[in-house]
């Protein structure tokens, strides 16, 4: 059997930039508090711990005083901001520029709103959406599906944005219901719409790369951790292509019998997911039936 690691998985740029924040403070000595899980992947999480990292909840950040703490790629809201100016503390600014810019736009939109709505695609929640939110003063509408639709009033202007690591056929979908419905309310949706596709082009990427990549192999191993949005929603996209598709987050979920008159496994992951983890996890599964390892 043959074991290949995909060349696309692994760290987005917002998580390398962050994670690479933290290793030059931890490296230089100094102490380091990291405003909620860096990145959602428990390996990965501990890692940083056991270098020095301190992550810890927003009400423990509130008690902080004249100490150095992380934002991660995720962002925050301009709440955490005015926090830190009270309290004497130092941030790390490791916010995902991608997510920065959408928080900019997200103001502006809502600044310039007057009786119409701002809707958000995204898991409510969610460190990103809260972040979001925060720049609208708690209004914006949070839909993740189209169950959720019903919040919206469909007879006012709308504002239609998403959260960056959104499904880009969620958005897809979404943003027709939503043009559907205002239409059924008497709508003219060219003027009373505003639709941005605020999705990350390097997370959507991976969509089509991983369809491919699950298609050519007997089975795929996705690797993510259990808290990563992103992670369950490509899981699922291989999962669509690949039935022999099995979601594990470290090599001790690894079960033998998957294997068994395969002749080929790929291996691939979130953004979230380290390359060093999908490495480990292709040297264990190599003990199993003599596996061969391409990289």
């Amino acid at each position: 059997m043959e074991i290949t690691i995909d060349s696309n998985s692994g760290f987005c740029f917002g998580v390398v930039y962050a994670i690479q924040m933290a290793e030059d403070e931890l490296d230089s000595g100094n102490e380091l508090y990291c405003l909620g899980d860096i990145v959602h992947n428990e390996m990965e999480i501990e890692r940083l711990k056991n270098k020095g990292l301190k992550i810890i909840d927003h009400d423990t950040f509130s008690t902080l005083s004249n100490a150095k703490v992380l934002i991660r790629a995720h962002g925050e809201p301009p709440s955490t901001y005015k926090t830190a100016i009270e309290n004497g503390i130092e941030l790390i600014d490791a916010s995902c520029p991608v997510v920065l810019k959408l928080q900019h736009r997200i103001r502006n939109g809502y600044e310039q709103l007057k009786e119409g709505q701002l809707v958000v695609y995204g898991k409510d929640g969610h460190a990103e959406v809260n972040g979001l939110v925060g720049q609208t003063e708690g209004h914006a509408i949070i839909v993740n599906s189209i169950e959720d639709l019903y919040l919206v009033d469909f007879t006012k202007p709308i504002k239609f944005f998403s959260q960056t690591t959104q499904p880009t056929s969620g958005f897809k979908e979404m943003h027709d219901e939503i043009a559907k419905r205002m239409l059924a309310a008497g709508q003219d949706i060219k003027t009373a719409l505003e639709s941005n596709d605020t999705l990350c082009r390097q997370v959507s990427n991976r969509e089509p790369q991983l369809l491919e990549f699950a298609a050519t192999h007997d089975v795929i191993l996705f690797v993510s951790g259990k808290k990563s949005s992103n992670g369950k929603v490509l899981y699922n996209v291989c999962k669509s292509v690949n039935p022999n598709t099995y979601f594990i987050s470290d090599e001790t979920e690894l079960v033998p019998s998957w294997f068994e008159g395969k002749a080929t496994v790929g291996i691939c992951g979130a953004t979230s997911t380290p390359m060093w983890l999908m490495t480990k996890i292709s040297e264990n599964l190599k003990g199993i039936n003599n596996l061969e390892f391409v990289s």
